[in-house]
């Protein structure tokens, strides 16, 4: 991840999401558990909407690794911009690159993440190389 601040048009996937009194801390901004939530979400919706369902022996996508760089608060109850892009497409695994935003002030990135997952066989938990729709749609989404 670099040092340098992206912009939310830089991602070719984004997603709108409202924050939600929850989210808020004791210090009166989004808790940082809630960014990770918002990265797990925008990943896995954006994933769900854009292939066919599952079956009961697809392969499987755990988190091997993921982290945040923490830019600026953020806070309820504002809508909230999350960007997508994949930096990293191996054979089994996928290396995605977010930004959270203000929707409203879309160039401020709030946030910068990253997010490993390896997919594996549903019953041995093995890795398997990813194919298909799933690496066609990854495709669209590399930077």
């Amino acid at each position: 991840m670099s040092d340098e601040r992206p912009l939310l048009a830089d991602f070719p996937v984004v997603q709108v999401v409202t924050s939600r009194w929850s989210d808020n801390d004791v210090y009166g901004h989004l808790n940082n558990a809630v960014y990770y939530q918002l990265f797990d979400s925008a990943i896995n919706t954006w994933l769900l909407r854009s292939l066919p369902a599952p079956g009961p022996d697809a392969p499987l996508g755990v988190v091997a690794e993921s982290g945040c760089r923490f830019l600026d608060e953020l806070h309820y109850p504002d809508d909230l911009a999350v960007g997508l892009r994949v930096t990293r497409l191996g054979t089994s695994s996928v290396t995605y690159e977010l930004a959270l935003a203000p929707a409203a002030e879309p160039r401020t990135v709030a946030a910068v993440g990253h997010w490993v997952h390896v997919y594996v066989d549903p019953h041995t938990r093995r890795p398997v190389p990813m194919d298909g729709p799933l690496r066609d749609l990854l495709h669209t989404a590399v930077r």
